[in-house]
């Protein structure tokens, strides 16, 4: 009964997808079924949670392979989201969740949804010249991580993408900053640490760049990722900020990835989900739904030469042991 497909109303793929991914979360869905459903009809049609839910509900108690999300879509053209046009993974994900964390009155609701999803990091600023330094928390909901390094040499693995994301930046030249201790610009090392992460992850493979001429342009070289995720293997002592408990809930396995095909200008998307119930991956091709080896998911890592392949674009992962 979970794997139902969505009809595509017109370019929208990759809402469908980003659907089938909340969907699939069982600790998402537990959350949105306990949310106060709007007392007024005009209000049920304008609330994204509610409309959701009944999305949910549909694709649940259904016989048919697949179902159409035209009340969904209705709702978020309320809301100032287009349809019928192309959109961003990364940014549509990012206007859903701030939509459904606005519209869930329950204030319970909202701190369990930000746990689920939200990451939080420590922003270090250390003068050189003095031991003047400034320290800011700040919270996302993705980790945008570049496929590049400062150089336009690609990164080969999931793991250098994330290191390279956490590797401290000295601040030089034009970049220097005022220090308040020296009273004049010096220089500075720009350092991330992480401080928490949720029980689901969401990394994003900044894949879509910007040529010399001003082009949007997409890099489909290779990219592997793995099925387990371990970050106190993957990060040194320095670039965390958190306790050992915090820490020791730091492993994680795949749980979704949004991919994309074709080029920055036209493409399509679809997304390959781990059922957390059966174990199983299936592949989410709007209507079609079918059940996949993770050698098919392996295909997303992309390839240099066939850019018009898939490319993993969104990688979502969930804590094995959360506390």
């Amino acid at each position: 009964t979970e794997a139902i497909g969505l009809y595509n109303l017109g370019q929208s793929c990759c809402l469908n997808s980003l659907l089938q991914v909340f969907l699939m979360n069982i600790h998402f869905t537990g959350i949105l079924r306990r949310i106060t459903v709007p007392s007024s009809p005009a209000q049920r049609r304008n609330n994204v949670p509610y409309q959701m839910l009944l999305l949910l509900e549909k694709m649940q108690c259904g016989k048919c392979k697949a179902v159409g999300p035209t009340d969904l879509a209705c709702c978020l053209s309320e809301h100032r989201v287009k349809m019928f046009v192309q959109h961003d993974a990364a940014q549509l994900f990012l206007t859903l969740w701030n939509l459904l964390k606005k519209q869930m009155k329950k204030p319970e609701l909202v701190e369990e949804l930000s746990e689920l999803y939200t990451i939080c990091i420590q922003e270090h600023l250390a003068c050189q010249k003095c031991s003047f330094e400034i320290k800011s928390n700040s919270t996302m909901l993705t980790l945008p991580l570049p496929v590049l390094d400062a150089n336009s040499h690609r990164l080969k693995t999931l793991v250098d993408c994330l290191q390279y994301f956490f590797h401290p930046e000295e601040l030089t030249g034009q970049n220097m900053c005022f220090c308040q201790q020296c009273g004049r610009k010096t220089t500075f090392l720009q350092s991330m640490k992480l401080v928490h992460l949720p029980q689901t992850l969401t990394l994003h493979l900044k894949r879509f760049c910007f040529e010399r001429s001003s082009c949007m342009h997409k890099l489909s070289h290779s990219l592997p990722f793995p099925q387990e995720l371990d970050f106190r293997e993957v990060l040194t002592e320095d670039q965390c900020q958190a306790d050992d408990s915090e820490k020791a809930t730091w492993q994680y396995e795949l749980f979704a990835v949004v991919a994309h095909s074709g080029s920055s200008s036209c493409g399509h998307y679809c997304a390959y989900i781990r059922s957390l119930t059966e174990g199983h991956w299936y592949c989410f091709n709007d209507s079609q739904v079918c059940q996949v080896s993770w050698d098919d998911v392996k295909c997303t890592y992309g390839h240099s030469n066939l850019y018009w392949r898939e490319t993993a674009y969104l990688l979502i992962y969930m804590k094995k042991h959360p506390q």
